[in-house]
């Protein structure tokens, strides 16, 4: 009796040993799962968190794509958009030069002829001058080596220095100095040190397309009066033609040269009158850009800088404006009165003022400012 009781409490104290011990492995299980967890959410939120995470942020990085789409896009119909500006104004050049300098010898007076070579050929070399200075210039490019400048920040996309009005372009992939944007049509970024060439092809090609839409106004309306009667006539043609024989049928009203003739002068006048329009409108917001001091990309900034500075009750400022006037003559490189003439009418190399390093207050500003640190 006694051995069966021993042997009854032998059984149940290691029956009791082999519960405590599977609860105590459970009990380490559980621990073990929940450390694994606290740990990889801790390594998710260190890889994704940002001070600087804000709705503008989580929208870029769901655009991410679409931006890497346009860029390459971009990027590879550069040379596409280039050689489409170039044909299109050859076009109308040869145009001109084909159709309407002919008509313009015979029909005006030595004075307007005087007028229409003079004034074609000055802002057909603008237009050529501009266009190629804006390609083949380089915008500016900050130095790799940080050594080389201080007080400057680091870029977070290219690891490089990047001074101030300094922004990334993502077609290029680097740092541009002052940069104001990327234009496809010029397959190359409009920065510092081309910024001028590419406003004044800008203005210049305007220009010229106003002057050969007013000049060319009574022209094209003769051109577009004719090609409706050519449409009219030869379908009164083809109704008479279906009611005679075939050697009966009349001939074509009008020779493969006038009608070439008369849908070129409507070609002519289309083109440049919608040139006219999109190109005036992208001209006339540079401009104001201009007389501000700004550039595209710092419109944006500042105007986010001017609404918080407002909200406390203060009064922003740009930092690179000097006023209108001498915004103009900053950005044109007009230092003495006989500039407007050899750098601004007529064809001028000449360099921007600053390296785009550093913005020191140019010799033809003579108002004195009190500094302001860069935005």
């Amino acid at each position: 009796m006694r051995s069966r009781q021993r042997m009854f409490a032998a059984v149940m104290r290691l029956l009791l040993k082999c519960l405590r011990l599977g609860r105590r492995r459970r009990f380490k299980l559980v621990r073990q799962v929940e450390q694994l967890w606290h740990y990889g959410r801790l390594c998710l939120r260190s890889l994704l968190y940002n001070s600087f995470t804000n709705s503008d942020m989580v929208l870029d990085s769901l655009f991410e794509p679409v931006y890497w789409l346009v860029d390459h896009v971009t990027r590879w119909f550069g040379v596409v958009f280039v050689a489409l500006v170039i044909g299109l104004t050859s076009s109308i050049v040869a145009i001109v030069y084909i159709c309407l300098l002919p008509l313009i010898l015979q029909t005006y007076t030595p004075a307007w002829i005087c007028w229409h070579l003079a004034y074609g050929h000055w802002n057909l070399l603008m237009i050529v001058f501009h266009y190629y200075m804006a390609i083949t210039t380089s915008p500016g490019y900050p130095p790799q080596a940080k050594d080389d400048l201080t007080g400057v920040s680091i870029c977070r996309k290219c690891i490089s220095p990047k001074p101030a009005r300094t922004h990334h372009c993502s077609i290029c992939n680097r740092c541009v100095l002052k940069m104001d944007h990327h234009c496809p049509w010029l397959n190359n970024c409009v920065g510092h040190f081309n910024h001028r060439y590419f406003f004044s092809f800008c203005l210049f090609m305007t220009m010229g397309c106003i002057y050969c839409s007013i000049s060319g106004w009574d022209m094209f309306r003769d051109a577009y009066a004719a090609i409706e009667r050519m449409k009219l006539l030869e379908k009164e043609r083809l109704q008479v033609a279906a009611n005679q024989t075939y050697y009966q049928t009349p001939p074509p009203t009008f020779s493969f040269r006038q009608r070439a003739f008369h849908k070129s002068i409507v070609y002519l006048w289309v083109l440049c009158s919608s040139v006219a329009l999109a190109l005036g409108a992208l001209t006339l917001w540079h401009a104001a850009l201009i007389t501000r001091g700004e550039t595209s990309i710092e419109r944006h900034i500042n105007k986010k800088e001017r609404q918080r500075l407002q909200k406390k009750g203060k009064v922003f400022r740009n930092p690179y404006s000097y006023g209108s006037w001498n915004n103009w003559k900053v950005f044109l490189g007009v230092d003495v009165p006989r500039h407007w003439l050899t750098r601004v009418l007529l064809p001028s190399p000449h360099l921007p003022h600053g390296t785009g390093l550093s913005w020191d207050l140019p010799p033809c500003v003579t108002e004195q400012r009190a500094p302001l640190l860069a935005i």
